[in-house]
């Protein structure tokens, strides 16, 4: 088979998959690989946005929509392996992340338009447990404690919520008491489920996930100067298939309408 007909097989192999197929990750986090191909063949948008996020774009969706006159197609996940999808060339035209860190990698490497970037939300970090549960946790401190055995937390080199709870830990000086205890999830999401379902005593997780579920209750929330500021920057990726589009979806997350949403859903509107 020659080079040029054997690439246009192998290319509507790809496309056949990517129209039949459904990717699923932990913590109920899906990517449909149908919207993906819709979206960067039609005209519209894809934005790979931090998994804390999901809820909240969902409901910003239809008032985006009608304002960048695109469709919008989601990629929800961890920040960090959306950074690692974006490097090794997978198709996306907007990148929120929940911390500056994965964004400042893409900035390195060339990745982004710059000129794009602006942090748009903030958040905070707070201290869960089963709805039903008997612990009588106030502080992140108890977490110590031999009643506590197993503690949810955000795998820290991937996931921002991880990250920041590791850097809670160790100011406030307990990371080596709790060590054994963690249980690392792949997502915000996937460590708000872990608590939702019982499996574990307790969970970090932020504000928002804290609001949208009624299996859990807050005990605690950690003080903004023991850990990293919790921001979210976003911006349009430079091999962005729609970038006048992608650029007009930044500017309306940070038009008026979209923060009313945003603020309704337990988020800070960035400085």
């Amino acid at each position: 088979m020659k080079k040029r007909h054997f690439l246009i097989f192998l290319g509507g192999l790809l496309a056949t998959l990517l129209l039949t197929l459904r990717v699923s990750t932990l913590g109920g986090l899906t990517l449909d690989l149908r919207d993906s191909v819709t979206a960067q063949t039609s005209g519209g948008l894809l934005i790979s946005a931090a998994a804390s996020l999901q809820n909240v774009l969902e409901a910003i969706d239809p008032q985006a929509e009608q304002t960048v006159g695109a469709g919008v197609n989601y990629n929800f996940g961890s920040s960090g392996a959306l950074q690692q999808q974006i490097e090794q060339g997978a198709p996306a035209d907007v990148f929120i992340s929940a911390a500056s860190r994965q964004m400042d990698a893409l900035q390195q490497k060339g990745l982004i338009l710059t000129d794009t970037r602006r942090n748009l939300l903030t958040n905070h970090l707070v201290l869960i447990v089963p709805s039903n549960s008997s612990l009588n946790l106030t502080s992140f401190r108890q977490l110590t404690g031999d009643k506590v055995q197993k503690i949810a937390v955000g795998e820290p080199r991937s996931v921002p919520v991880g990250q920041y709870t590791e850097e809670l830990f160790k100011n406030l000086g307990i990371l080596a008491q709790v060590r054994s205890k963690l249980i690392y999830g792949n997502s915000v999401r996937n460590v708000l489920a872990a608590v939702e379902s019982g499996n574990v005593d307790a969970g970090i997780v932020y504000t928002t996930d804290r609001l949208i579920s009624t299996q859990v209750k807050q005990v605690a929330t950690a003080p903004d100067e023991l850990h990293s500021p919790i921001v979210y920057p976003i911006a349009v990726l430079k091999e962005s298939k729609n970038p006048q589009a992608a650029k007009s979806y930044v500017e309306f997350l940070s038009s008026s309408p979209a923060s009313a949403v945003f603020q309704r859903y337990g988020f800070g509107i960035s400085e």
